[in-house]
């Protein structure tokens, strides 16, 4: 279930799936998981090509790459979320071929937790989505069907001065 986003201006890799592969790869090393298709099929990475425009810090610099990559609670101990930023971090640099960027790619880390699961139209939740917005998971009926009017009474539930997520 691990999914890596990379955000970066067009043109910053040469070979954006290329890219994507070896961090995906790297990610099932770190985690350590068996190499099995089920973990191999389930491990992926979209490298998102942003207009330079789009991109900037207070300086108007755009020569930065974000990366997040998403885990199951509790994949990643403090050694190996060390080791994702270290080697993601080099990997961005190596692909772009300006081992620098290294220093300005932010790789974030989130965990989705358990009944965070998707239903068609429903938002996954992660740790912290969940904590920032004080939502409660959502309670399912007899059949294991989402219960919406939970879902509304978690919204009703929402500190003042605070949007609940759609």
């Amino acid at each position: 279930m691990p999914m890596i986003d990379v955000y970066a201006a067009a043109g910053t890799f040469g070979d954006p799936r290329a890219l994507a592969q070896k961090l995906a790869s790297e990610l099932m090393a770190i985690e350590q998981v068996p190499d099995i298709p089920m973990f191999r099929k389930n491990t992926a990475a979209f490298v998102h090509e942003l207009a330079a425009s789009g991109i900037s810090n207070v300086d108007g610099d755009n020569t930065y790459v974000r990366v997040q990559v998403l885990t199951n609670a509790g994949a990643l101990d403090r050694a190996k979320q060390l080791a994702v930023v270290s080697r993601f971090s080099t990997l961005v640099g190596e692909a772009a071929g300006d081992p620098s960027l290294a220093e300005r790619t932010w790789v974030l880390l989130t965990e989705a937790i358990d009944g965070g699961g998707a239903w068609p139209g429903m938002p996954t939740r992660t740790r912290s989505s969940s904590r920032r917005r004080g939502l409660r998971s959502p309670s399912f009926n007899r059949r294991g069907r989402p219960d919406l009017d939970g879902m509304n009474e978690a919204r009703r539930a929402v500190p003042a001065g605070l949007e609940p997520c759609d």
